[in-house]
C-alpha cells in the first residue's frame, strides 16, 4: 500500500517527509494495514520447511459476532447492523479458538494479537499482545480461559477502557522452537472497539440507565426550531446503528489525518468531529449554505436522516450539499452516538453570533433607526442548534465534566479551523471563560447583552439602549424517553440579576471579557409598542399594531419608520419588502394607535422557507392501514396553501426500512390543489417506529409529517 502523495485527491495537501524525524511514518488511517506473515522466523530463515506437526495448527476463530450472540447482548451492540463483531472498551467479550488437536496450556504457548493501522506500535497503542492469564484485571487488556472442550478453546478477552476506538485486526500468534505461527489475514474476525458509556473507567461513563438508553441508543430524536415563543419540533432519524454508518464515522477520522494513538480520548474525538461535519477548510462532510438558492444539492430542510447524509459522502468523498444548523448538529449526533459516545441536540433561541465574542451583540442604527448592515456585523439569531457530549475532562479540575458543547456548524474558527468546543456546560455557567474551548464565544451565544449604538451623519457612534436579557432565551433538547422538550437554560446561565448571575458574570470579566453598562433610564415623553399577529397562517392577510403614548403635559409629534424586512432565521436580512413613514400626533396623556396592513406577501414563503410560524398551514398528513404481518399501505396528503402553483415538487420519504429515503417527484401542482400519492412497505424491524415525509420545492419549504408506528 502506498504513502499518500501530492496527487492523492483526498490529501489535504502534499505531506512532508517523515524521514529524519521518525522511522515509520505516523499512523492516520484506520483503513490502511501492514502485511503480517504466518510464519514469523527467529533468526534466519532455515532451508526447507520446518516440522510443525507437534504444534497447534489453528483451525478457525469464532469471535461470536451476531446480534443474538452473547459479545453483542452484553455490550449492546446487537442493534448495528453489521457482520463484524462491536464490542465496548473496558469490558470483556468471548472468542472461541478450535485447533487441530486437545490444548495443553502448560506446554502450548499461544495469544492474540490485536493490530490497527499500518504502523502497528506496542509504545503507541496500535500493536496489543494479549496472553492467556488465571484472572481479567480491571483497566488493562488481557485474556483469561472460559472452558476448554475437546479442541475448543473459549476466551474472555478484555480491552483497555482507554484504548483506541476503531477496527481492530485480530490474529492468533502460537509459539514454536522456530517461530511464531499465526493464523491467516481473515476480515471476519476483525472487531470493532467503541467508548463505553456503561464501563466506569471509560471517561464517558453515564451512570444513569435511562439517559444511556436515550443518549446512546436511541436512533430517533427531535431538533427545535422556530422563535422562543413559538417553538417548533420536528423528528429527525439519527439512524446510528444503520448499514456501512460506523465505517463512515471512522472514514472521517482518517479524512481528519488524525493520529490513531489519540483516538482513544473522546476530548479528541469530539473536537475533530465538530470540524470534519462541516466542509470548511477541511473537505468534510457538509457543505453549509444559508442563502436559499440550493441548485446543485438538497435544501437544508429536506433531509430527514442522517444515513443519507453520511453513506452520501463515504461513497463519493466529497461533501454534501447543503447543511444549515440543525443539519449539522444532528449528523454530529449521529456520531458521536455511533462511536458510543453520548449525545444530544441542543437549540438555544435567540442566540448571539458574537465576531469578537466580547460579551456584547452591537447593533448600528442609521439616522432613521434602520439597521446599518455595512456596519453590523454581529446578528442574533432565532435559534441555533449545536451538540453536548457527555464526558470526563481529564484536562480539566473535576466539577467541569459532564456535559461538553461542542458545535460543528462553520461560524468561527478555533486554532485556524472551524470547530467549537468541547468546552464545558458548567464553565459557560459559572463564567470560566479560560478553560479550553471556546468557551467565550459559547458564553457569548447564551448570555451576552445586546448594545444599540446611533449613528451619527459624521459617521461617529453614540450608545443608546443595552438589553441584557434578550439573549439565550431559552435552550432546549428532547426529554428523556418521550418526545417531550426539557428545558436546560439553567444549565447554562443563572437568573438574570442574581447574585450567582453577577458572580459569573464578574468571573467572566475577569478573564478579559467585556460588559456595557446600560444607558441611565429616561423617563420617555413617548412611549411606543407594537404587537405583531402570532400563528399567522401562510398566504393570509395579516395587521400590525403600533402604539404610541405621550407621557408629557404638551402635545408630542412623532415620526414612526416601520420597516418589514425578510431575514434569514439567523438574523441575516435579505430583502426589504415594505417600509412605511407614520408621523402622529399625540395630544398630552393620551394614546393613538396606527394599524399596518400586510398583505401579497408571498416572497416572504420564498425568502424565508415557508418560516416556521407558518407551519400549520404547510403539514403534510398521512393515514395508514396496518395489518400485522402484511404490508403498510401509508397515504401522504398535501394541499398547496399559496395562490400560485408550486412546481418541481420533490417527496422524500424516510422510516422505510430501506437503505436510502424514497423520492417522488410531481411536476406542478396548481393553487388549492391536494397532491395524493401512496406508498407500499413492510416493516422489517420491531418496536416503536416512526416514517417521516418532507416535501421540498423552489416557493415552499420546511413542509413535514410524521407517523409513529408499532411494529409487534
Amino acid at each position: 500500500m502506498s504513502e499518500p502523495t501530492s496527487g492523492d485527491s483526498n490529501s489535504r495537501s502534499s505531506l512532508p517527509s517523515h524521514v529524519g524525524r521518525r522511522i515509520t511514518p505516523s499512523s492516520i488511517s484506520n483503513a490502511e494495514e501492514n502485511e503480517v506473515n504466518d510464519f514469523e522466523y527467529f533468526g534466519l530463515r532455515p532451508r526447507g520447511q520446518p516440522n510443525l506437526e507437534a504444534f497447534l495448527e489453528i483451525w478457525s476463530v469464532d469471535v461470536h459476532p451476531n446480534p443474538d450472540d452473547i459479545n453483542r447482548r452484553q455490550h449492546h451492540t446487537a442493534l448495528y447492523d453489521c457482520s463484524n463483531l462491536i464490542v465496548r472498551r473496558g469490558q470483556p467479550f468471548q472468542i472461541t479458538i478450535t485447533v487441530n488437536r486437545a490444548i495443553d496450556l502448560e506446554k502450548d504457548k499461544l495469544w492474540i494479537e490485536f493490530l490497527i493501522g499500518r504502523y502497528p506500535d506496542r509504545t503507541k497503542g496500535t500493536y496489543i499482545p494479549i496472553l492467556i492469564k488465571e484472572q481479567l484485571e480491571k483497566g488493562q487488556w488481557g485474556a483469561k480461559v472460559v472452558s476448554i472442550w475437546n479442541n475448543a478453546l473459549t476466551l474472555s478477552v478484555m480491552s483497555s477502557p482507554e484504548c483506541i476506538v476503531g477496527r481492530f485486526r485480530m490474529y492468533v500468534a502460537v509459539m514454536t522452537p522456530y517461530g511464531i505461527r499465526r493464523t491467516v489475514r481473515d476480515k471476519d474476525t476483525d472487531i470493532y472497539i467503541l467508548f463505553n458509556p456503561w464501563c466506569e473507567e471509560d471517561a464517558v461513563y453515564l451512570g444513569n440507565d435511562a439517559e444511556k438508553e436515550e443518549y446512546v441508543l436511541n436512533d430517533i430524536g427531535c431538533i427545535y426550531y422556530g422563535k422562543f415563543t413559538e417553538v417548533v419540533s420536528r423528528t429527525w432519524f439519527f439512524d446510528q446503528f444503520e448499514r456501512k454508518v460506523l465505517d463512515t464515522c471512522i472514514y472521517i477520522l482518517d479524512r481528519a489525518q488524525m493520529p490513531l494513538q489519540t483516538r482513544g480520548c473522546p476530548v479528541k474525538i469530539s473536537r475533530v468531529v465538530s470540524a470534519m461535519i462541516n466542509s470548511k477548510d477541511d473537505g468534510g462532510v457538509l457543505v453549509g449554505c444559508w442563502d436559499g438558492e440550493y441548485t446543485n444539492g438538497i435544501s437544508p430542510t429536506a433531509w430527514n436522516s442522517s444515513r443519507e447524509i453520511l453513506q452520501q459522502y463515504a461513497e463519493t468523498g466529497l461533501p454534501v450539499c447543503y447543511g444549515q444548523c440543525w443539519v449539522f448538529a444532528a449528523v454530529l449526533n449521529t456520531v458521536l452516538r455511533c462511536l458510543g459516545i453520548p449525545g444530544r441536540v441542543i437549540t438555544n433561541f435567540s442566540s448571539a453570533h458574537d465576531n469578537d465574542a466580547n460579551l456584547t451583540t452591537d447593533i448600528i442604527l442609521d439616522e432613521n433607526g434602520k439597521k446599518d448592515t455595512n456596519l453590523t456585523k454581529d446578528s442574533i439569531w432565532n435559534y441555533h442548534c449545536w451538540n453536548e457530549c457527555w464526558m470526563a475532562r481529564i484536562d480539566l479540575p473535576p466539577e467541569y465534566g459532564g456535559w461538553q458543547v461542542i458545535d460543528a456548524t462553520p461560524q468561527e474558527t478555533s486554532e485556524g479551523m472551524f470547530r467549537c468546543g468541547p468546552a464545558s456546560v458548567n464553565a459557560i455557567k459559572y463564567g470560566q471563560v479560560y478553560l479550553p474551548y471556546d468557551a467565550p464565544f459559547i458564553y457569548a451565544e447564551v448570555n451576552s447583552d445586546i448594545v444599540y449604538w446611533n449613528k451619527q451623519k459624521d459617521g461617529s457612534l453614540i450608545k443608546g439602549d443595552v438589553k441584557t436579557d434578550e439573549i439565550g432565551k431559552l435552550v432546549l433538547t428532547k426529554e428523556i424517553g418521550s418526545d417531550s422538550r426539557k428545558d436546560i437554560t439553567n444549565q447554562y446561565k443563572h437568573e438574570e440579576g442574581s447574585p450567582e448571575e453577577r458572580m459569573a458574570l464578574n468571573t467572566a470579566i475577569q478573564y478579559g471579557l467585556k460588559k456595557e453598562q446600560a444607558v441611565t433610564e429616561v423617563t420617555m415623553d413617548v412611549s411606543l409598542n407594537m404587537h405583531v399577529p402570532e400563528n399567522v397562517l401562510l398566504g393570509t392577510n395579516f395587521f400590525v399594531g403600533i402604539e404610541l403614548q405621550n407621557n408629557s403635559n404638551e402635545k408630542r409629534s412623532t415620526t414612526v419608520f416601520l420597516s418589514g424586512t425578510v431575514v434569514f432565521y439567523t438574523g441575516v436580512p435579505k430583502i426589504e419588502f415594505k417600509r412605511e413613514t407614520i408621523k402622529v400626533t399625540v395630544e398630552p396623556h393620551q394614546g393613538e394607535t396606527h394599524c399596518s396592513g400586510f398583505s401579497d406577501y408571498r416572497c416572504i414563503v420564498i425568502q424565508l422557507w415557508g418560516y416556521w410560524g407558518f407551519g400549520e398551514g404547510a403539514a403534510i398528513y398521512a393515514c395508514f392501514i396496518l395489518m400485522l404481518g402484511h404490508e403498510v399501505t401509508l397515504m401522504i396528503e398535501f394541499t398547496n396553501p399559496l395562490r400560485k402553483p408550486l412546481k418541481h415538487l420533490v417527496l422524500r420519504i424516510d422510516g422505510l426500512d430501506t437503505q436510502k429515503a424514497k423520492l417522488k417527484m410531481f411536476s406542478i401542482l396548481q393553487d388549492n390543489a391536494t397532491l395524493t400519492t401512496k406508498e407500499v412497505f413492510v416493516p422489517k424491524k420491531r418496536g416503536q417506529r416512526k416514517v417521516i415525509a418532507s416535501l421540498d420545492s423552489s416557493a415552499l419549504k420546511q413542509v413535514i409529517g410524521e407517523l409513529e408506528l408499532n411494529v409487534t
